[in-house]
């Protein structure tokens, strides 16, 4: 029988809660998420969780910060000129941008949109929060040469039509 491990692409559906049992993100109703075992495409302690698991496993798993989003940082939120960013673009507290950093790109957060001043935090909305998944595997297959060598899978079924 196959079992997850680094090199497959697992498909699963997952509902992720915080601590209060709030839900934060669900693909129940939608396509699963596949993703490729050993890429890094999803947190630590849930591919951890998933290792050695066969097609119809179902899981629930904490995922503590160190395992998950990481730790807060104590950086506050840096104010930036809503001029810095495309006039069309339509920006939402939520949102994820790529900046420019050292010798490459790191990703910020809008944390708050006030008047024309939009905050960027460094920090994942998540960092700091013990994370609650409820797992099911509902598919696994070998991975593609290219998924393996791009680091994330191609789609469900390793369609060859991906590009970057």
């Amino acid at each position: 029988m196959s079992q997850v491990a680094e090199g497959k692409v697992a498909i699963i559906h997952y509902t992720l809660k915080d601590a209060a049992g709030e839900t934060i993100d669900s693909s129940i109703g939608h396509e699963p998420m596949a993703y490729l075992h050993g890429g890094g495409n999803i947190v630590d302690g849930l591919e951890e969780a998933l290792e050695g698991q066969a097609i119809g496993a179902k899981l629930d798993v904490v995922v503590p910060p160190e395992k998950g989003y990481g730790q807060r940082e104590d950086v506050p939120p840096q104010a930036v000129p809503r001029g810095a960013f495309p006039p069309e673009a339509e920006l939402e507290v939520g949102m994820q941008f790529m900046v420019e950093a050292g010798e490459g790109y790191s990703p910020v957060w809008v944390a708050a949109i006030e008047g024309d001043d939009v905050f960027l935090d460094g920090n994942h909305p998540l960092a700091g929060a013990t994370l609650y998944f409820s797992v099911e595997l509902v598919g696994l297959r070998d991975a593609t040469e290219d998924e393996i060598e791009h680091g994330h899978p191609h789609g469900l079924d390793g369609d060859a039509g991906h590009h970057h």
